[in-house]
């Protein structure tokens, strides 16, 4: 089975990470194809490689001296070819970088974080290294050409045999870099796996797969052994975020399972994620808990709208014409609602809650603002009845106000609305009563 095995950029920040990777990559045969990102932090307070190049942008752009962050930059490199008795010139490469800085774009310059990292640890894993730039191949607009892409790739294979691939970049048919968006070293390991037909795409972190909840509200969460797309897609969204999101299309088109796996626990299980969970005997009925802060809702009350055509159309296209991206629709008989973020409409509201009031007409029209959502997310929940009355009544008993519901059309997630200071205790309280009670009765 082809394995594609993607190392975040904690996984390549020092000589021990590296240590780490040759390690796992040893262990099994079948991962002869590896994708990295460029070193990240070694410790709190460190920077990102990649921090630091978009600093060195920052720099030229106001022609500020940036010999003396390119210098540190170098250091960290040289420090892993020196802890790990590598020849990679990394020196003489890094000269000739330096010295043309100028002339290079800034998606260039960003690059070269994985391009060096990748070059040594291709010599430490004693692998043949593929540029990023020859074998990702980028439309004008910023999509990948699969086609393109699949065929370099293939023939890649065909040449080498193995190889070690720098993420996160790509290039044009006419040479030019191109960047994905940040964690995009995510996305060129599921291009990968995608394009050579992988058993599974692995993607190596500093975590050992998904938890059930936030490890800063609920001690100690119970881990995701199993999770569809779907519901990895409801979580995600809600900032439980382990994986960049983009990263699941290729390989979800495919029906190519991912794996989260921890480089510093390797022999912890981690997480698989895929199309569905058959095979799951543990049946839990929460997946997975998440939610955010800080949404604003405007609750708008038309006596028989629902006789009347477009009145929630009309009043989504006063907010799109400011701009704002609606959040959840919850509906009722004569009255809806719109959650946006508030940050999105910090300076607008006023102005579209006049625009809505002016064009719609209503009865009534309130806002309710510091509003938190959390998301209630699990394949099982349909399966079993009152789920969502349970829930609803939970929350009742800890005395939590619930300001809002709804509920996914896919029924695999309940989203409530509550006050931004009920946020974690809802969180604790579904947590302790549908997870923590099965796990102490199983």
């Amino acid at each position: 089975m082809i394995k594609i095995a993607k190392f975040g950029g904690s996984s390549v920040a020092s000589v021990e990470q590296f240590k780490k990777v040759k390690a796992i990559v040893e262990a099994d045969p079948d991962r002869r194809f590896i994708v990295s990102s460029a070193s990240g932090k070694r410790f709190s307070g460190d920077n990102k490689i990649t921090d630091l190049l978009l600093l060195v942008n920052a720099h030229i752009e106001y022609h500020v001296d940036c010999t003396s962050l390119l210098a540190d930059i170098e250091a960290r490199f040289q420090e892993i070819a020196d802890g790990l008795g590598l020849s990679w010139p990394v020196a003489e490469k890094f000269e000739e970088f330096a010295s043309r800085i100028k002339k290079y774009s800034p998606e260039f310059v960003v690059s070269r974080g994985e391009w060096f990292t990748c070059n040594l640890l291709a010599e430490y894993l004693d692998m043949p290294f593929i540029d990023a730039a020859d074998v990702i191949v980028f439309h004008h607009d910023g999509t990948v050409d699969m086609e393109r892409t699949a065929s370099r790739l293939r023939d890649a294979v065909a040449r080498e045999g193995s190889f070690v691939l720098p993420g996160f970049y790509g290039a044009t048919v006419d040479g030019a870099i191109k960047l994905f968006q940040r964690g995009g070293g995510d996305i060129t390991g599921a291009i990968v796996a995608r394009c050579l037909d992988a058993g599974l795409y692995e993607n190596w972190t500093d975590v050992s797969g998904f938890l059930s909840a936030d490890p800063h509200i609920v001690e100690h969460p119970r881990a995701i052994g199993r999770i569809t797309f779907d519901e990895m897609r409801e979580l995600s969204y809600m900032g439980a975020s382990v994986l960049q999101e983009e990263a699941i299309f290729p390989v979800r088109e495919a029906n190519i399972p991912i794996q989260i796996k921890n480089t510093n626990r390797p022999s912890d299980a981690g997480t698989v994620i895929r199309e569905t969970a058959d095979g799951d005997v543990s049946e839990h009925l929460i997946t997975g808990i998440a939610g955010r802060k800080d949404f604003t809702a405007i609750h708008i009350k038309k006596a028989h709208m629902s006789n009347e055509v477009g009145v929630i159309s009309r009043a989504l296209h006063i907010v799109e014409r400011y701009g704002v991206s609606v959040e959840h629709i919850p509906t009722g008989v004569d009255s809806f609602g719109i959650v946006v973020n508030a940050a999105d409409v910090r300076d607008t509201i006023y102005s579209i809650i006049a625009d809505i009031r002016h064009e719609i007409e209503p009865d009534d029209i309130t806002m309710v603002d510091r509003l938190a959502l959390v998301s209630v997310v699990g394949r099982n929940m349909s399966k079993r009845s009152g789920t969502s009355g349970k829930i609803f009544g939970a929350l009742g008993e800890a005395n939590i106000n619930i300001r809002m519901i709804t509920q996914s059309s896919e029924e695999i997630s309940i989203i409530v609305g509550v006050d931004n200071a009920d946020f974690d205790r809802t969180i604790s309280v579904i947590y302790e009563r549908f997870v923590r009670d099965e796990m102490v009765l199983r």
